[in-house]
C-alpha cells in the first residue's frame, strides 16, 4: 500500500503569553490508501489534536506532516490538501449551515465554483452514499443526530477526498444514530475503497479498523491490529482506556483459570470459544 499521509517526528505547541503546552511530541505514523485506521486516547491525550494535522487545520511546530506528498506547512498548498483530507467533527450542527439537506451538501462545492450540472451529480451521488437521499429536501433540524451526522458526512464525501478524518463523530449520538454513522463509515472504506482515520473513545467502534494508534500524554505509545492492542488489556487499562466488553469478559475468564485466547475482540469469536470449553 502506499502511504497518503506521513508525519515524521510531529511535535506541536500550543502557546500564549505565559507558557508553552506540548499537545503532540515526536510523532511518526504512516497512514495508508484505503486503510481504516482508529486513534484512542483519553481525554487531552492530543489525539484530536493531531486528527487536526492531517487537513492542516494545525501545522507541526517541528517535524512534518505529509498528506499525498504535500506539505502541510507550505501556504500555497492547503487548497489541495484539503480537497484531498475532509475533517467530520463531533457536533453536526456546527458543520450544518444551509437550511435544506441538498443545498447544505452543495454549499462547499458552490464556493469552490463547481460547474452547477457537476454539482447535482455530486451531492445525489453523496446523499445516496450515505442512504440520505430520500431527505434532500427536508431541513436539517427536522432529522435525528444520526441522520444529521450522515449529511454532514455526505458534504464531506461531495468534495471527493482521498480521505475523511472524524473526530468523534458518535460522540453525541443515541446507539441507533452510533450504528447508522458506523455503517456508513465502513461501506465508504470498505465499498468506495475511501481512507477513513477515526478518533473515538468506543472501543467497538475502534474493534472494526484495519489498525488502531493509541495516543497517550503527547506520544503514540501503541500501534497495532485490533487483536494485537486489545490483548494488551493491562496496559491499556494502565493508560486509562477500556477494551471490547467481549475481550473484557474473556480477560477476566483467564485470571479464574479459564484457558481462552487473549486476543478475542468479537462475540462472534468468543461465542465460539465458550461453545468449545462446553463441549469439552
Amino acid at each position: 500500500m502506499e502511504s497518503l499521509i506521513h508525519t515524521e517526528h510531529l511535535k506541536f505547541e500550543y502557546q500564549n503569553e505565559e507558557e508553552t503546552y506540548v499537545a503532540l511530541d515526536d510523532i511518526d505514523l504512516d497512514v495508508n490508501e484505503g486503510e481504516f485506521v482508529a486513534v484512542l486516547g483519553h481525554n487531552g491525550s492530543g489525539k484530536s489534536t493531531l486528527a487536526k494535522h492531517f487537513n492542516a487545520i494545525l501545522v507541526p511546530t517541528s517535524g512534518r506532516c505529509i498528506v499525498d506528498g504535500l506539505d502541510t506547512c507550505e501556504d500555497d498548498e492547503l487548497f489541495n490538501i484539503r480537497q484531498r483530507v475532509g475533517m467530520v467533527f463531533q457536533n453536526p450542527d456546527n458543520q450544518i449551515v444551509a437550511t435544506i439537506v441538498e443545498e447544505d451538501v452543495a454549499f462547499a462545492l458552490e464556493n469552490l465554483g463547481v460547474d452547477p450540472q457537476q454539482i447535482r451529480q455530486r451531492v445525489d451521488d453523496a446523499l445516496k452514499k450515505v442512504d440520505m437521499y430520500k431527505f434532500r429536501e427536508h431541513a436539517p433540524h427536522q432529522l435525528s443526530g444520526g441522520q444529521k451526522q450522515r449529511v454532514a458526512i455526505a458534504g464531506v464525501i461531495a468534495m471527493r477526498p482521498k480521505c475523511i478524518v472524524l473526530d468523534e463523530p458518535t460522540a453525541m449520538l443515541d446507539p441507533k444514530g452510533r450504528r447508522e454513522v458506523l455503517n456508513t463509515i465502513m461501506e465508504l472504506n470498505k465499498e468506495y475503497k475511501t481512507t477513513v482515520i477515526i478518533i473515538t473513545h468506543y472501543m467497538d467502534e475502534a474493534a472494526l479498523a484495519d489498525r488502531i494508534v493509541v495516543v497517550d500524554h503527547t506520544k503514540k505509545v501503541m500501534e497495532g491490529t485490533p487483536k494485537e492492542v486489545f490483548s494488551q488489556v493491562e496496559k491499556l487499562k494502565d493508560l486509562g482506556l477500556d477494551v471490547p466488553q467481549v475481550t473484557e469478559l474473556c480477560y477476566k475468564l483467564r485470571q479464574n483459570g479459564v484457558n481462552v485466547p487473549c486476543d478475542i475482540i468479537t462475540e462472534e469469536e468468543c461465542v465460539k470459544e465458550l461453545q468449545r470449553l462446553l463441549e469439552e
